[in-house]
């Protein structure tokens, strides 16, 4: 834990003293592209490289009764055994983490005896960041584009509906800091969490928590120029990169932990946002009642019947006493 926190410090201290030294323009505009390219192109490597693992066995964790008789009612959703069941199926994965929502937390009590309980918390903890922090990416678009869409302003009028200090303090921020501070405190407090816990899983949580910190240090007490960022992010997006004078060392410090997260993303834990579409316990019905699920990947191949079986060691099988369809008699009038 110790080593991933103080690999984030360490990495925020180089980009202040990269701004501090004249580095800006290395910080600000060479990083974020090569941390783009690095992004879309690890990106794109490990979705091709996990499409094309072979599939040998049908594997769907169910959660439900599997199809089978008519008058057993089967889980159309936990254990689904057509394409539209396991599309809802997915739908519910993604959008609203169902199986985490089912999650549980074992103890054992006096007797000794074994008591299983339901656990929320980290459902609702992990469905409060995915979405907090999918709220902020969207509204960090009124950097990238001119003029505002309504729907941005609209968006970011919700999110501050409550009104609070100057400027206003935007709900999702501080959701996501609660977010991730629940997520960082059970792998800290949680023993059976924290003992399978290794770097790389503190590192993501301190990284998201030093880019998540920076920004809110920007909007809320450093208070940056928003017009000459907003320059240097259409420049950005253009392909004409322009660094203008006066962006403070809090600004780099945030873009260079984005550039840091962008990099580091195709290569750790946080893939799972692109494997869950290609895990084969999600994306395939449970229908092996049904169907004989073949693996595409497997070569041609030719199947021996019997007969060819038995015409190959029918004499070994007369000779240990192995009942035969044709005897070495019949087999030879036969030819």
């Amino acid at each position: 834990m110790f080593i991933s926190l103080l690999a984030v410090i360490a990495l925020g201290c180089i980009a202040w003293l990269g701004a501090a030294s004249g580095f800006q323009y290395l910080i600000g505009v060479v990083l974020p592209y090569a941390a783009v390219l690095v992004f879309i192109g690890g990106f794109v490597w490990r979705m091709v490289d996990w499409a094309k693992s072979p599939v040998p066995f049908r594997i769907p964790t169910t959660g439900g009764q599997q199809k089978s008789l008519d008058w057993i009612k089967p889980a159309r959703l936990d254990s689904p055994f057509t394409t539209a069941g396991t599309v809802g199926r997915m739908l519910l994965e993604v959008l609203l983490f169902r199986s985490l929502f089912r999650n549980t937390s074992v103890e054992i009590q006096k007797g000794p005896r074994v008591v299983y309980y339901s656990a929320k918390w980290l459902w609702l903890f992990a469905l409060l960041f995915h979405y907090c922090f999918l709220l902020i990416f969207i509204r960090h678009f009124r950097f990238f584009l001119e003029p505002v869409p309504f729907a941005l302003t609209a968006i970011e009028f919700v999110d501050g509906i409550m009104q609070i200090g100057v400027p206003r303090m935007f709900m999702s921020d501080v959701l996501v800091v609660a977010a991730l501070g629940f997520l960082l405190a059970r792998r800290l407090f949680s023993e059976k969490v924290r003992y399978i816990s290794l770097a790389n899983d503190y590192f993501p949580l301190f990284l998201l928590l030093g880019l998540v910190g920076s920004g809110i240090w920007m909007r809320y007490f450093a208070k940056v120029d928003i017009a000459a960022v907003k320059v240097l992010t259409m420049g950005l997006v253009t392909m004409n990169p322009v660094l203008p004078e006066g962006i403070g060392a809090a600004f780099f410090i945030h873009i260079f932990l984005l550039s840091c997260l962008l990099a580091y993303f195709p290569f750790s834990k946080l893939m799972h946002m692109g494997g869950v579409f290609l895990s084969p316990t999600r994306n395939l019905p449970n229908n092996t009642r049904a169907v004989r699920h073949v693996n595409p990947w497997n070569p041609p191949k030719k199947y021996r019947t019997y007969a060819e079986y038995e015409d190959e060691f029918r004499e070994l099988m007369e000779e240990a006493g192995l009942p035969v369809d044709k005897t070495s008699e019949e087999a030879a009038a036969a030819e």
